[in-house]
């Protein structure tokens, strides 16, 4: 199968300088093995989201260089695939009905290992769905940080797979989308490395292919925070999107990033760059002077 790579962001503010480092990679190492490029909009929490984030941050791209290569996938619009993905796990037995808060869960860490709810069914408000977690080590290996394992019941406990207001979970819509666009491989940050065993965990319960990973470290703030949307750090500037893009390139283990345009750049980068190279730390910090307060 041809390389299929993607990026999906969350339309819940605007491109940052962290949000650029994932969007880069991915488009890197698409292009590198001569593949696709896809743009999905993660659109699923309409509390969060902020009003003309999406088309914001599309345009971002496009300003950037970073165009997909088919037309954009709006996970707003998927809900008869998240429903029928749904209905497979509650038929096979894999998820059940659950009215635990947070308060409920708190002397158990936080976490649901028992596969069933621990709080009786209350009438005035509906349960959230969790998939029941084996007790198992999922182990995989990713293309940049190596030999990655997870102990699903003891370290994730039993995942939310749709909220009490109906909203779907982040696992289900992503491995149902990735592989409804044919994604071989997943680039994205090492914040989500973690996720990625619950992940093949419902792949492999939906009956899914499993793409290979690969975790970039995170771009940082000078205070050791993670650059992010919700933290208000100040957007990447689109007038003038060189110094950014040199920066991530540089960030992405090119050291001398060539070409005075975007386009020269980002033609140069494809020849200069390998995945190898990447930096395998976790983080980094971003010059202040390319995008961040």
């Amino acid at each position: 199968m041809h390389y299929r790579g993607r990026f999906a962001p969350s339309p819940t503010g605007e491109l940052h300088a962290g949000s650029l480092v994932a969007a880069l990679g991915s488009w890197l190492c698409a292009r590198r093995a001569g593949g696709r490029w896809l743009v999905r909009v993660d659109d699923l929490d309409p509390p969060r989201e902020v009003p003309g984030s999406a088309r914001s941050i599309l345009e971002a791209l496009r300003e950037h260089g970073l165009d997909a290569d088919e037309p954009v996938l709006y996970q707003s619009q998927r809900e008869t695939a998240y429903q029928a993905a749904f209905d497979r796990l509650r038929a096979d037995g894999h998820v059940f009905a659950c009215w635990c808060s947070r308060n409920d869960l708190a002397p158990h860490g936080g976490l649901h290992r028992d596969g069933r709810c621990i709080t009786p069914p209350l009438d005035d408000r509906p349960p959230a769905w969790r998939l029941r977690v084996p007790d198992r080590t999922m182990r995989f290996e990713d293309r940049l940080q190596g030999p990655c394992r997870q102990a699903l019941r003891e370290e994730v406990g039993d995942v939310v797979i749709r909220r009490a207001d109906d909203c779907w979970s982040y696992h289900l819509a992503c491995v149902v989308d990735d592989a409804f666009q044919g994604v071989t491989e997943v680039v994205r940050g090492c914040d989500l490395l973690d996720s990625t065993p619950r992940q093949i965990l419902l792949q492999e319960l939906l009956d899914l292919p499993t793409p290979s990973y690969l975790h970039l470290p995170l771009a940082l703030r000078a205070d050791g925070g993670k650059l992010s949307k919700s933290t208000r750090d100040l957007p990447l500037d689109r007038a003038d999107p060189l110094p950014a893009l040199r920066q991530a390139l540089r960030f992405l283990g090119i050291e001398r990033p060539r070409g005075d345009s975007v386009s020269a750049l980002l033609h140069h980068a494809v020849d200069d760059f390998d995945p190898q190279r990447i930096p395998r730390r976790y983080s980094a910090p971003w010059p202040t002077a390319y995008g961040v307060a």
